[in-house]
């Protein structure tokens, strides 16, 4: 069974409902992780996961509602593990590395962190009674900068890539399709409509999609560049034969507008499959 969580389906402007950008999929008794926005580590909890049950996270792009919680991932995921499991996996567009790094690494924020975890023996002591072995080795995900085509395959999943139109050229972006035996869902990160997303989105079971506001508004507002907004998300859906839109990245103004009755209707036209907008938390089988 395959299915996704909604864990950030919010943008950089925090309300009581949403905040950031974070998707887990849950592939059999694999768990991949798109981005990892504020609050991500607690999120996936709360959702029924554990940090120490992903072994790959794969970003979008670096904007920071995508990636703030990506240290306290990194230094959670490693703390709990006592030394089992293996290294995470880490994949994204240009930056991946050197933020990995910079966070993490030698000479790296968290460095400090680590260090006394690693060295100091009340901290060494706590590590055993989680069932660690001494002496403690340090994190060290493996971090790889990507860009379009295959990127990762596991069990039972494969991951591609290709880039989508965002704010170049300050930031590459990547959307991901990832097939399974149980189906094949895309996660556009943030993106306009564009061909590249289309045919990678090509008949797959889902779309998880950018979502920031009505169309109509967005045009009005000239914010239209660089993000899919209502009409736009189901266009591109129908475009690419999708069969499930799934709405995320929902900024305030739209989310306010639940249970959404209006733009069901005003989205109808462009799109004939079964559209979903998220909550954050929500749980959905491909």
């Amino acid at each position: 069974m395959a299915e996704i969580y909604v864990l950030g389906g919010g943008t950089p402007t925090p309300t009581e409902f949403r905040f950031g950008s974070a998707h887990a999929m849950k592939i059999g008794d694999e768990v991949l992780m798109f981005d990892c926005g504020p609050a991500a580590t607690h999120k996936l909890v709360k959702a029924g996961l554990y940090p120490t049950m992903v072994d790959n996270l794969f970003f979008t792009h670096h904007h920071f509602d995508h990636n703030i919680d990506y240290p306290c991932f990194l230094l959670c995921r490693w703390d709990q593990a006592a030394g089992e499991g293996q290294e995470l996996n880490v994949y994204g567009p240009t930056l991946t590395e050197e933020i990995t790094q910079k966070v993490i690494g030698v000479g790296g924020a968290f460095e400090s962190d680590w260090q006394a975890r690693v060295n100091h023996p009340y901290s060494q002591q706590v590590f055993v009674n989680r069932g660690g072995t001494l002496p403690r080795i340090p994190p060290a995900p493996k971090a790889t900068d990507v860009g379009p085509g295959e990127v990762a395959s596991g069990k039972n999943w494969q991951v591609t890539a290709a880039p989508a139109i965002h704010v170049q050229p300050y930031l590459d972006s990547l959307a991901y399709r990832v097939d399974t035996p149980e189906g094949s869902v895309i996660f556009t990160g943030d993106t306009e409509p564009c061909d590249s997303v289309r045919e990678l989105a090509r008949d797959a079971d889902m779309m998880v999609c950018m979502c920031w506001d009505e169309q109509s508004v967005m045009e009005d507002n000239n914010e239209h560049r660089g993000q899919c907004g209502t009409t736009g998300a189901a266009q591109m859906a129908q475009d690419s034969g999708v069969k499930k839109l799934v709405l995320v990245h929902m900024g305030p103004s739209l989310s306010k507008d639940a249970p959404f009755d209006q733009h069901f209707e005003d989205m109808a036209p462009f799109y004939d499959g079964q559209i979903i907008f998220s909550e954050e938390l929500m749980k959905i089988k491909v």
